[in-house]
């Protein structure tokens, strides 16, 4: 296989699902004979592959603008258009100079055409899509429809147009089971499944002398647990649940929240930070101190990367409402953690008959999920192989080895059956 890939999304950047998959999806392209290139609004990736757009960032001032006059109520002025097709142009424009500065054969469409943060981007590379017809697989990881504050809008003919677009060049591909029905309910497409996965053939190496000292810097002391929630701070995270099982465990304990509240608002933290102080639960938010990359702050202090803090932890709290997939659920078996997770629909469709163990909440920390936290806490072998199974079914169902087997297969299809 040999070509160049241009990937396309708003955001290339940090430690979001989208730039955290699209790097693992970029590996193993580039490891099968592929140069990959990135076009974006927020970009981390090398200065001579990227090509930096900064109007096609969701959180651009004319794109919050028309975000903003576009949801949440059912009309649209007629300015609001003018300015959707104006910036529509632009973007198009741009998405023309980066296809012809880089000779891309193959576009990756990252979540652009699923989710319509950026609506005038979205509607620019449809029609880009259209009119040349580019070989494109769009890689869907939430639509419009999973999200509640999407529903109500003024712009459902560029949704149904767009997000996604319905064209014979474009291969979909989806992050679970429950998107393909619905994505083929909703629109009639057929789409690929290829899970979110992590390197399960390379086994996380012991903290290093940087790494030692993160209990430490985040005032764990020796005799308190360290519970490790490791996500963004919003909503459909149920981070309530974390902390009420923290307060049940009737143990000194740390709950350490990793992540910021990212486009969602701040309004859950603050409720998080008032329902902890109820149950005195002691609560840290240090999304100021983990970052892609290792670095000392402003203040001198120590930033961490994810993996840094993940062995560390005690015991790993996910009950999320719903998730796409759940990276974080990946992070925790990688790092041979105990997990609590509540029972999302992906997790009940596409991952627990795979056979994990975790502790299983039911949207409610209940006494069995209690007792269940503080015995695998207890009882260190019954632990080790908890976490030594997760860890073997991982490997089977989410590693590398899975992408690349079904990239390998989705490209070749579309190479050569388009050309």
């Amino acid at each position: 296989m040999r070509g160049k890939i241009g990937f396309i999304s708003t955001r290339f950047s940090g430690l979001d699902g989208v730039s955290l998959e699209t790097e693992k999806w970029a590996k193993i392209l580039e490891e099968e004979g592929f140069q990959c290139f990135y076009f974006a609004g927020e970009l981390d990736r090398p200065e001579g592959k990227s090509f930096l757009v900064q109007e096609a960032h969701f959180k651009h001032p004319n794109i919050l603008e028309i975000y903003n006059e576009c949801f949440g109520t059912d009309t649209r002025k007629s300015s609001v258009t003018r300015n959707i097709h104006e910036t529509k142009k632009r973007l198009k424009n741009e998405i023309v100079n980066f296809v012809n500065k880089f000779k891309i054969d193959l576009i990756i469409a990252e979540n652009c055409l699923t989710i319509p943060l950026n609506i005038p981007l979205g509607i620019a590379l449809t029609e880009y899509i259209s009119e040349t017809k580019t070989p494109t697989i769009a890689h869907h990881h939430d639509f419009y429809w999973e999200r509640k504050r999407l529903l109500v809008n003024a712009v459902g003919e560029y949704l149904h147009m767009a997000f996604p677009p319905v064209l014979p060049s474009i291969r979909h591909v989806v992050i679970n089971s429950n998107a393909d029905r619905e994505l083929s309910f909703r629109t009639g497409i057929s789409s690929t499944i290829i899970p979110n996965v992590l390197d399960f053939e390379t086994p996380l190496l012991p903290p290093d002398d940087y790494a030692a000292d993160v209990r430490e810097n985040f005032g764990i002391k020796k005799d308190e647990l360290f519970i490790l929630q490791p996500t963004r701070v919003v909503q459909r995270k149920g981070i309530e649940h974390a902390i009420e099982l923290t307060n049940r465990l009737g143990k000194k304990a740390k709950l350490v929240i990793s992540h910021a509240s990212g486009d969602e608002g701040f309004e859950y933290e603050q409720s998080l930070r008032e329902y902890s102080a109820i149950l005195g639960v002691d609560t840290l938010f240090i999304s100021k101190r983990i970052n892609e990359h290792r670095e000392i702050n402003g203040k001198g202090e120590k930033v961490y990367n994810i993996w840094d803090i993940y062995p560390h932890a005690d015991l790993v709290t996910y009950p999320s409402t719903y998730e796409g997939f759940g990276n974080a659920f990946l992070e925790a078996i990688y790092c041979r953690k105990p997990i609590v997770v509540n029972k999302y629909v992906i997790y009940i469709l596409d991952i627990e008959p795979k056979g994990f163990k975790v502790i299983a909440l039911d949207g409610y920390v209940n006494d069995d999920a209690v007792r269940k936290t503080k015995e695998i806490l207890a009882d260190s072998e019954k632990r080790e192989k908890m976490v030594k199974h997760n860890y073997r079914l991982a490997k089977r169902y989410f590693s590398l080895s899975v992408l690349r087997r079904k990239l390998k297969s989705l490209i070749r299809e579309i190479l050569y059956f388009d050309t």
